[in-house]
C-alpha cells in the first residue's frame, strides 16, 4: 500500500515523465531533396527526401587533440523517405518541428562537342 506522501510524490513522477516526450518538439528538422553530387554525372542519393536535424548546441574543440565534438547526439540522425509527404508525416507524428525545401528546378543546358568548332563561335579556338 502507497502512504499518502509516497501517492502524492509517484503521481509527481508520472506527471514529470507525462512532460517529457514534449521536450523533443523543441527539435527543429530539415526536411530536403539532396542535390547531384558535382563529381558524377549520375543522380544516385539524389532522389530521396532526407529529414536531418538541426543542430541545438555548437561544437566544442577538444583542448588536448583538437578534435571537435558534439554533446547533440540527434544531429547524426538522418532518415530518409521516399517523398516529401512521408516525411512530413512522420515529421508531424513524431511532434517535430519542420521546415520543407522545395528543390530548384534544374535547368538543362543543350551542348554538343561540335559547338567548339562551329562558324561564327564567341571565343577563339587555339590549339
Amino acid at each position: 500500500m502507497l502512504t499518502e506522501t509516497a501517492g502524492k510524490r509517484y503521481l509527481g513522477a508520472c506527471r514529470a515523465m507525462s512532460i517529457a516526450p514534449q521536450t523533443e518538439r523543441l527539435m527543429r528538422a530539415r526536411i530536403y531533396r539532396p542535390a547531384k553530387s558535382a563529381m558524377q554525372s549520375g543522380y544516385a542519393n539524389s532522389k530521396d527526401w532526407v529529414l536531418e536535424f538541426e543542430a541545438e548546441a555548437a561544437r566544442s574543440i577538444d583542448p588536448l587533440m583538437g578534435w571537435t565534438s558534439s554533446s547533440d547526439t540527434s544531429a547524426q540522425v538522418r532518415l530518409e523517405f521516399d517523398c516529401a509527404a512521408e516525411a512530413v508525416a512522420y515529421a508531424e507524428r513524431a511532434g517535430i518541428a519542420y521546415t520543407l525545401s522545395e528543390p530548384k528546378p534544374r535547368k538543362a543546358i543543350r551542348k554538343a562537342y561540335a559547338d567548339n568548332f562551329r562558324f561564327g563561335r564567341m571565343g577563339s579556338w587555339t590549339h
